[in-house]
């Protein structure tokens, strides 16, 4: 068995990105993701790479362009605010076909917000990070080893498809300290015909563009994201059940309010009601099919978010309305307590909403 280390969450983000192969990070300090930049520029300079702490999120993100052009593993991270900042240049990345790691330790808002744990970026995330037609691959850890496992998953998945991958956290991830192996069989990049490298007159030129005014060729070109995007749909949906075997109440949760929810669950049970879970891994592409089935044997589903109910609607679509579906949430950096969550349970097990 692998050695472990005792490591908080932003950190294990920085190591793993450094072990995937990332040599090249740009940000800017905002609270609560700030010690992934501090790591990085710590590491960076000892293993010849490039930390780069830029003047805003939007060089930074533009920064991540350029390298990303090259075909270089290349990451950036912020927290809410930050990410708005950087949105017109994740739709340029998304345009060029070009891939790249954002990590995005989510702070409660909206606006300024306040610096505790919230998960109201899911909507931001998976709908609306920015302009055009497109998505992002959008990874939802929930303890500090996925923090790192998914942080290499992420950069895997982006070259895959050639798209940006994000690792959606909450404040609570980025701060605890849990033990994490970071023994990893790195799998080689992929080959990059179209990296803008140099031509030494041996080809032809690459470039890298998200601009196309023939509106026929955006069209073809906006066609074929979303072939890609159906095959992602089809093949990289990522997801937990825990005790849903004979489950009558559905939770769905993810990050810090699904160890919340396991909490709650076992408690439940040991009052009699079946009550399981399902935590979505990847926000996008929704685990759409696990709630599906799900759909045909619960009486009811419950929400636990750290928003104002933003998964829900996802749930709602992926339950095709056959059982009801309620919230139940903190909000503004607050998180529900295992009480609150099993109290909802109860609610449910007792006729609860209709």
């Amino acid at each position: 068995m692998a050695d472990k280390v005792l490591m908080k969450g932003n950190e294990a983000i920085a190591e793993a990105a450094i072990i995937a192969g990332c040599r090249h990070y740009f940000g800017y300090p905002i609270t609560p993701q700030t010690e992934i930049a501090a790591y990085m520029a710590k590491r960076m300079p000892k293993i010849g790479g490039c930390f780069l702490q830029a003047e805003s999120e939007i060089a930074a993100i533009n920064m991540v362009y350029g390298v990303a052009s090259t075909g270089l593993r290349v990451m950036t991270s912020s927290s809410s605010p930050g990410i708005s900042l950087k949105g017109e240049g994740l739709s340029y990345l998304a345009g060029a076909d070009l891939p790249s790691l954002i990590i995005n330790v989510q702070r409660g808002g909206p606006g300024l917000g306040g610096i505790q744990p919230s998960q109201s970026d899911y909507f931001q995330a998976t709908k609306g990070a920015a302009h055009g037609d497109f998505h992002m691959i959008v990874l939802a850890p929930s303890s500090v080893q996925e923090m790192a496992d998914l942080t290499v998953k992420g950069f895997e998945l982006a070259d895959k498809y050639r798209m940006t991958s994000m690792v959606l956290a909450d404040g609570t991830m980025g701060q605890m300290m849990e033990p994490v192996s970071l023994d990893y069989d790195i799998k080689p990049m992929p080959e990059k015909p179209w990296a803008t490298t140099g031509t030494k007159m041996e080809r032809f030129h690459n470039i890298t563009n998200s601009l196309s005014l023939v509106p026929e060729e955006l069209e073809q070109l906006n066609f074929a994201r979303y072939e890609k995007y159906k095959t992602i749909e089809e093949e990289e949906a990522m997801f937990e059940e825990y005790m849903m075997e004979d489950a009558e109440i559905c939770i769905a949760a993810f990050g810090i309010a699904a160890r919340v929810a396991k909490n709650a669950i076992v408690e439940a049970r040991k009052q009699g009601i079946k009550v399981g879970m399902i935590r979505p891994i990847t926000l996008w592409p929704f685990p759409k099919k696990p709630f599906e089935a799900a759909a045909e044997k619960c009486k009811q589903f419950i929400s636990v978010e750290l928003s104002m109910g933003q998964m829900i609607e996802d749930v709602k679509l992926a339950t095709g309305c056959k059982a009801p579906v309620t919230l139940c949430n903190r909000a503004g950096g607050m998180i529900p307590s295992p009480q609150q969550v099993l109290e909802s349970i109860k609610e449910a097990a007792n006729g609860g909403a209709k």
